[in-house]
C-alpha cells in the first residue's frame, strides 16, 4: 500500500487500518506495543522483552526485513530515504513536501511503482539502475520494453545500465554523478533495491541462517519449538517477501501450532504490479526452471508465457490489455507451483 499512495492522496495515518488495541481485542491476543526483544534463550525457552523475562512454549519469529543499503559515496548519501513501514512513509512524504523532483535508485518492482504513483501525483521522476531493463528479475526483455516504454510516456526518465560515483548535497539538493559522467539532480533520493531478512536476533541465539532465517517445510527452525514466518523466513531455500505467499504460510503454520503438523504449499500466485500507465501481472517461473519464453505481442500488449521443455506452463508476464487472460492462464499453472522468486539484491551503483 505504502507504493501506490500519493496518487490516492493518502496519509501514513490515513493507511493505518488497526491499532494495536483493536486488534487485540479482535483476535483475543495480547499485544506488547513498543516492546524490544534483545534475545531469545532457546534453552530455557525465554525471550527477553524491554529488560524483562518472557517464557514461550512455542516462538514464532516474524521479524520482517529491512530496505538494502547500498554502499553509496558522497556527502549526500546518508540523506538516501527508503520507505518500507508507516514511520518510513511519514518521513517520506515530509521529506517531498513542497519539493518537486525525486530521484528513485532501483527498476525493479517497487521502484517502477512508486515511480508511476509519483509521476501521476505530480512529481518529476528519473530511476537509476544498473539493470539494462526495468523489473529485470521478473520480466523477459520483451515485456520489459514495452511497460519502459508506457513508463516513459507517462513522465519517468530512466538511467538504465547505469551506476552512481556519488551523491553530493548542494544547497539543499542533491547531485547524483553517474559512472557514464551524466548528472541527475534531484530534491529528494529514494532508494528502492530490495530488502534483507532480519536475521540478527535469531543468529544470535544459535538458530540457522542463511539469506533468511533457515526452515524446513513445516516452517520450524534448527530449535525445536521455534518457527519463522514471512519476509525473515527462509522455506527450503526460498525467500518470498510478498503477501500471497505470507498468508500461504500463516495458514500452515496455525494447526502446526495447535498440533497438527501441515507443510505449506506455495499454489499459482499471480503478482500485480501496481503501475497505473502500464497494467502488468506477473507469475514468474521458479529460479532456473528448464523452459523458454513464448512471447506473443501487439500494439495493446504482451503476453509471455514461460513454458517447460516438456510443454508444462510454468509462468507468465502480462502487459497492457493482455492482463486479461490472467485467469485462464493462472488454471493452466500446476496446483503447486514453486515460486522461488529470488530476493532484489543489492546492485553495485558504486564503481
Amino acid at each position: 500500500m505504502l507504493s501506490n499512495a500519493f496518487l490516492q492522496k493518502k496519509s501514513a495515518d490515513a493507511l493505518l487500518m488497526k491499532d494495536a488495541a483493536k486488534m487485540a481485542a479482535e483476535i483475543k491476543i495480547d499485544v506488547l506495543p513498543n516492546a524490544t526483544v534483545t534475545a531469545i534463550e532457546s534453552k530455557n525457552k525465554q525471550v527477553m522483552v524491554n529488560g524483562e523475562v518472557l517464557s514461550f512454549g512455542q516462538l514464532v519469529l516474524a521479524l520482517g526485513a529491512d530496505p538494502i543499503r547500498l554502499p553509496l559515496q558522497g556527502n549526500g548519501a546518508a540523506s538516501v530515504l527508503s520507505v518500507n513501514d508507516l514511520d518510513d512513509y511519514r518521513r517520506f512524504r515530509e521529506a517531498i513536501a513542497e519539493k518537486k523532483r525525486i530521484a528513485i535508485l532501483g527498476a525493479g518492482l517497487i521502484g517502477c511503482e512508486f515511480a508511476n504513483d509519483l509521476t501521476g501525483a505530480g512529481y518529476k521522476v528519473e530511476v537509476i539502475d544498473l539493470a539494462p531493463q526495468l523489473l529485470g528479475r521478473l520480466l523477459p526483455p520483451e515485456s520489459a520494453a514495452f511497460i519502459h516504454g508506457k513508463l516513459e510516456d507517462a513522465g519517468i526518465v530512466f538511467h538504465l545500465g547505469a551506476s552512481i560515483q556519488t551523491i553530493e548535497n548542494l544547497d539543499g539538493q542533491s547531485r547524483l554523478t553517474l559512472a557514464n559522467g551524466a548528472t541527475v539532480m534531484s530534491d529528494v533520493v529514494l532508494s528502492a533495491v530490495g530488502l534483507k531478512p532480519r536475521i540478527a536476533l535469531a543468529a544470535s541465539a544459535g538458530i540457522k541462517v542463511n539469506r533468511g532465517i533457515v526452515t524446513n517445510h513445516q516452517l520450524q527452525t534448527n530449535m525445536a519449538n521455534i518457527y519463522a514466518l514471512g519476509d525473515c523466513a527462509e522455506v527450503e531455500g526460498q525467500v518470498l517477501p510478498f503477501v500471497m505467499p505470507m498468508m500461504q504460510a500463516a495458514r500452515a503454520l496455525a494447526p502446526t501450532l495447535a498440533g497438527k503438523p501441515t507443510s505449506v504449499h506455495y499454489p499459482a500466485m499471480p503478482m500485480v504490479v501496481k503501475t497505473p500507465a502500464c497494467p502488468c501481472v506477473v507469475c514468474p517461473p521458479a529460479a532456473g526452471a528448464a523452459g523458454e519464453w513464448r512471447v506473443d505481442a501487439n500494439m495493446e500488449g504482451i503476453k509471455a508465457a514461460f513454458h517447460h521443455i516438456n510443454g508444462q506452463l510454468l509462468g507468465f508476464a502480462l502487459i497492457g490489455a493482455a492482463v486479461s487472460e490472467k485467469a485462464a492462464l493462472t488454471q493452466k499453472l500446476p496446483s503447486h507451483l514453486s515460486i522461488a522468486k529470488p530476493m532484489e539484491r543489492p546492485v553495485p551503483f558504486s564503481s
